[in-house]
């Protein structure tokens, strides 16, 4: 799984100084430098007893501490230490400099095994849905025939991967049986994971599919939202800004949808549950001017990450979209290659429509990642198969869940394999 946001400048990180060379080591203070009340005379103990005698000495009541040296023994009394707090996987130290080899293996175990369940756990809808079909499909059969192939079809299309899709996937392995490398049901099955997974992982090749990507000494790292009204926009932004800043990034949220009044007020909630600073102006105010004023505040106080709402714009609404491309240009302006993101949030409850808003966006908006929310809410999750197909583009993150680490990293091969069970 590893960490949600990879991308650290270079003061972020601890340098042991180990190739460094060594400095001159700091004069002991004279006698005269020390304050009267802290010198006294040491009783020589032998190293290998010093914990045996602290044990031994008996802790002299506050009301007997009379003397200067009575108080001192007290107080190198050492007191028991506090319990560790608690630490959820995703507040913990990036470094982990306060763990050993071992913890760390086993807390990343611990952590790849929980994001496999709850992946698996969000697919379980259209897993079910796919299983249920394809034990239709493939009962009772021994032999791979034509039509098992038609039925293996409607199968995969109702899952929502789409025609074009679909087709292409039977193209293939269809040339792998007249190849005589599928011979039998799980060959075949094996063969539809591979094109699943070759599809997603060829959609990474264009776009943006990582952070890293973008160079260290370009900051802020600006990333603009898109997308229409009620896909889960406004709650993605806050559990980007969470999960992002729970990592040790300063993460700063530009309020640019002035087009609607509850989505500031939205916003606001967010990020006060967060954390995190909101720029917002009155209801009405130029969007591209929210965000030269955030670009502004942003570089001012050092932030390693904007991210920019803007108007739940319908992709049939051409003075939105223009106003998108000023604020474009404004951040182009402020920040070297900014926005270093688009990314559209799509309903994947919404399924081929949403395939159809996010093409258009892609005309105009020039996108260059998904965020697929809602993917435990459907039993067509096979959207997403298609949404890498068609757009070509990556899917960034997933929502799987309500919590606010639910969003999450997509990974391709935790996706088809939850799919197939």
């Amino acid at each position: 799984m590893g960490l949600f946001w990879k991308r650290k400048s270079k003061d972020q990180f601890v340098t042991l100084g180990l190739n460094e060379p060594r400095t001159a080591a700091t004069p002991a203070p004279e006698p005269s430098q020390v304050a009267p009340a802290a010198v006294s005379t040491p009783v020589p103990v032998a190293p290998a007893k010093v914990e045996a005698r602290i044990e031994a000495t008996p802790r002299a009541p506050a009301s007997a501490t009379s003397g200067g040296g009575i108080k001192r023994a007290a107080s190198e009394v050492p007191q028991a230490p506090k319990p560790a707090p608690s630490r959820s996987p995703f507040q913990t130290s990036v470094l982990g400099l306060n763990l050993s080899i071992e913890e760390l293996q086993a807390q990343e175990a611990a952590l790849e095994q929980e994001f496999s369940a709850r992946f698996r756990r969000a697919v379980a809808a259209t897993r079910e849905s796919l299983s249920e079909k394809l034990d239709t499909v493939f009962q009772g059969r021994k032999q791979i025939d034509e039509e098992l192939l038609d039925e293996l079809e409607e199968a995969l299309i109702a899952t929502d991967i789409g025609v074009t899709t679909t087709l292409e996937i039977l193209d293939n392995v269809r040339r792998g049986i007249a190849r005589k490398s599928i011979n039998d049901i799980e060959a075949l099955k094996q063969a539809i994971k591979d094109e699943l997974l070759k599809i997603l992982h060829a959609a990474e090749a264009q776009g943006i599919a990582s952070e890293t990507s973008i160079p260290e000494n370009v900051s802020p790292y600006v990333m603009m939202i898109v997308g229409v009204n009620g896909v889960g926009k406004t709650t993605t932004i806050g559990k980007l800004a969470q999960r992002i800043k729970a990592e040790g990034n300063d993460v700063l949220i530009c309020a640019a949808d002035t087009f609607r009044a509850a989505a500031s007020e939205q916003l606001a909630i967010w990020a006060e549950r967060t954390g995190v600073p909101l720029i917002q102006q009155k209801q009405g105010t130029d969007p591209a001017a929210v965000l030269f004023d955030s670009l502004k505040a942003a570089k001012a106080r050092g932030s390693d990450v904007l991210i920019v709402d803007t108007a739940g714009r319908l992709h049939t609404k051409s003075n939105l979209m223009s106003e998108l491309e000023k604020m474009k240009r404004v951040a182009a302006r402020e920040v070297e290659s900014a926005p270093h993101e688009t990314l559209l949030v799509v309903d994947a409850v919404t399924g081929q429509n949403g395939l159809e808003q996010a093409r258009q966006f892609l005309k105009v908006a020039g996108v260059t990642g998904i965020v697929l929310t809602k993917l435990d809410g459907t039993a067509k999750g096979g959207i997403a198969v298609a949404i890498s197909r068609e757009l070509n583009l990556p899917i960034r993150y997933v929502g799987i869940g309500e919590q606010v680490d639910d969003l999450v990293v997509f990974d391709p091969e935790q996706y088809v394999n939850g799919l197939f069970g």
